[in-house]
C-alpha cells in the first residue's frame, strides 16, 4: 500500500508541470488568435476607440505577456475563467453545468467500449481461427473504419426515424426520469463508444491469443482446471495490461468525439457549449470549454494509471 501511494504521489507531481504547459498553450493559442476580448464584449454596440482601450486596461489585456499569464493562471487556481462575452455570466457556471453530461456520456460510452471488447475480443480468441473469431474479427475492422458521426446518423435515421425506439434528439436528467435519460444517452453512447470498441477488440483478443499459448495455462488446464477459471482469473488479469495503456490514450478520443456526439443529438453538453461559443465570437467560453477538456483527458489518464497499477502487481513492485 505504501508503494502505490508513493508512486501514485509521484505521478500526480509530474501532473502539474504537464497542466501548466497545457494552460500556457491554451493561453498563447487564444492571445495570439483574431478573437478580441473587449470586440466581444460589446458585440453589436458599436463601442468607440477610447471604451474599447478602457475595457483592456481594466481587465488588464494591456499588460506584457508574462504578467497576464501569471494572472491567467491565478484566476485559474481560483476558479476564475472569465466572464462570457455573450452572456455576461462567469465562464465556470457554463461549464460546470454543461460537463455532467458530457461526463455521462464520456463514463457511459467508456463502459460500453470496455464491455463489448471484452466479450469480442475472449470469444475471438478462445474460438481463434474458426467461424466467431472470423465474423468478430469483420466486425472489429468495419467498426475501426466507421467514424462516430456516420454511424450517429445511421442510428438517427434506422432506430429512432424509422423504427422509433429512441428520440432523434434531445436530453432528460436521470434525477426526472432514469428511462428516459437512458433513451436519450443510448444512441449518443454507443456511437461514440463502438470505433473505440472495435479498436480495443482486436487489442484484447492478441493479448488473450498470446496469453493462451504460455506454459502455465497448459499446465493449469492439464491439471484439471476448468478452462473458465483459468481463464477469468489468470488468462485475463495478465492479458488486460496491455489493452488497458491503449484504454488510456482512447480517453482523449471519447472526449473530443463528444463535443461531435452531442452536436449530432443536440445534447446540452460541452460539444453544444463550445460550437455556440464559436459561432457567436466568445473567445472566454471557447478557452474555458477547452481547458476543462483538456484537464479531464489528464484526470482521466491518471486514473487508468491507477487502474494499470492494481492490475499489474510487478509494475509495482518494479517503481517501488
Amino acid at each position: 500500500m505504501v508503494a502505490i501511494v508513493r508512486i501514485l504521489a509521484r505521478r500526480i507531481a509530474l501532473l502539474v508541470p504537464l497542466i501548466l504547459g497545457i494552460v500556457l498553450f491554451v493561453f498563447l493559442v487564444m492571445r495570439f488568435s483574431d478573437s478580441d476580448p473587449a470586440s466581444a464584449y460589446f458585440q453589436g454596440a458599436n463601442p468607440t476607440e477610447q471604451q474599447l482601450h478602457d475595457f483592456r486596461e481594466r481587465n488588464g489585456l494591456l499588460d506584457p505577456l508574462p504578467v497576464r499569464y501569471v494572472d491567467f493562471v491565478g484566476d485559474l487556481v481560483r476558479g476564475d475563467m472569465g466572464v462570457s462575452a455573450l452572456t455576461r455570466s462567469p465562464v465556470v457556471d457554463q461549464v460546470t453545468t454543461a460537463l455532467p453530461l458530457t461526463m455521462q456520456l464520456t463514463f457511459l460510452g467508456l463502459g460500453i467500449a470496455v464491455v463489448l471488447s471484452l466479450l469480442g475480443g475472449v470469444t475471438a480468441a478462445i474460438y481463434r481461427d474458426r467461424l466467431p473469431d472470423q465474423l468478430i474479427r469483420v466486425v472489429s475492422l468495419t467498426g475501426v473504419a466507421a467514424p462516430g458521426f456516420w454511424l450517429a446518423l445511421l442510428m438517427i435515421q434506422y432506430l429512432a426515424v424509422d423504427l422509433g425506439w429512441f428520440p432523434t434528439s434531445g436530453y432528460v436528467n436521470p434525477g426526472d426520469s432514469f428511462s428516459g435519460w437512458l433513451k436519450t444517452m443510448t444512441l449518443p453512447a454507443f456511437a461514440l463508444s463502438l470505433p473505440v470498441a472495435a479498436k480495443l477488440t482486436r487489442i484484447v483478443r492478441t493479448a488473450v491469443v498470446e496469453e493462451l499459448d504460455k506454459d502455465y495455462v497448459r499446465t493449469a488446464v492439464g491439471s484439471g482446471l476448468p478452462p473458465v477459471v483459468v481463464v477469468g482469473r489468470n488468462v485475463l488479469r495478465n492479458a488486460l495490461i496491455n489493452p488497458m495503456t491503449v484504454l488510456g490514450l482512447q480517453v482523449g478520443y471519447l472526449l473530443g468525439g463528444a463535443v461531435v456526439i452531442e452536436t449530432i443529438f443536440s445534447l446540452p453538453g460541452m460539444g453544444k457549449l463550445m460550437i455556440d461559443a464559436v459561432k457567436n465570437g466568445d473567445p472566454a467560453v471557447v478557452q474555458g470549454v477547452v481547458l476543462t477538456t483538456a484537464l479531464g483527458f489528464v484526470i482521466m489518464n491518471l486514473l487508468i494509471d491507477i487502474l494499470y497499477l492494481l492490475v499489474n502487481p510487478r509494475l509495482r513492485g518494479a517503481e517501488a
